[in-house]
């Protein structure tokens, strides 16, 4: 069955009507394109590439038709933005994205509902999730990548984040009070602590790409 029509299979109602768009994400998929481009195997073919926390699928959307080598799997914990993700994959002219599954990242990998294969991806993505997810997300993110990446795998995230204890510029400081007033749980995360997380799981942080509005594309290598 081709990709198209086990689409159309798993989601009838999947149309370009059910696409969900949000302005950040048409902002942002540009430079994190350029970032993900300049960092990636462009010629390998059906390289394999995990986003965790598809959203609306805006970003798989954009990326996939860019990098036609690489076979990207979406993900979302809600299932109302399938049908979205869906739309997109089915508007995509290189179709070269798989239907969406179901993962919460805090859940351990044996408890997924379509557990993947250990060290059967070459990269995983995650954009925008960590501030606004309670910490143990962050640490089932790197979990999975430990466990999913096969070696020298890279994983991309990106997102506002602190470092070094310092968080700037003043706008990324008054979002961080915003997001722990909404839920104490969330919250700017400091690349400090995502190194310790990223240690116990047999990754490293590789670059740090300055990204527009005060954002940063991380790359954690897996060793």
């Amino acid at each position: 069955m081709s990709l198209t029509k086990r689409l159309v299979h798993i989601f009838p109602r999947c149309s370009s009507a059910s696409k969900i768009t949000h302005s950040s994400a048409d902002r942002n998929s540009q430079p994190i394109s350029e970032a993900l481009l300049a960092q990636v195997d462009r010629s390998t073919p059906n390289l394999q590439l995990l986003e965790i926390a598809s959203g609306s699928g805006q970003h798989v959307g954009f990326l996939a038709p860019l990098m036609p080598n690489i076979i990207f799997q979406p993900t979302e914990a809600q299932r109302g933005h399938f049908s979205s993700i869906c739309a997109y994959a089915e508007d995509c002219p290189t179709k070269n994205i798989r239907a969406p599954f179901y993962v919460d990242i805090s859940w351990d990998l044996t408890d997924w509902e379509e557990p993947p294969e250990p060290a059967s991806y070459d990269y995983m993505f995650n954009s925008n999730m960590m501030h606004i997810t309670p910490w143990i997300c962050s640490i089932g993110l790197f979990r999975a990548a430990g466990q999913l990446l096969k070696m020298g795998g890279k994983m991309f995230t990106y997102g506002p984040y602190a470092e070094n204890r310092i968080l700037g510029p003043k706008s990324n400081w008054d979002f961080d009070i915003m997001l722990r007033q909404r839920d104490p749980d969330w919250g700017v995360r400091d690349i400090i602590d995502l190194k310790v997380v990223a240690t116990d799981n047999g990754m490293q942080l590789e670059k740090i790409t300055e990204m527009p509005s005060n954002n940063k594309l991380l790359t954690w290598l897996k060793l």
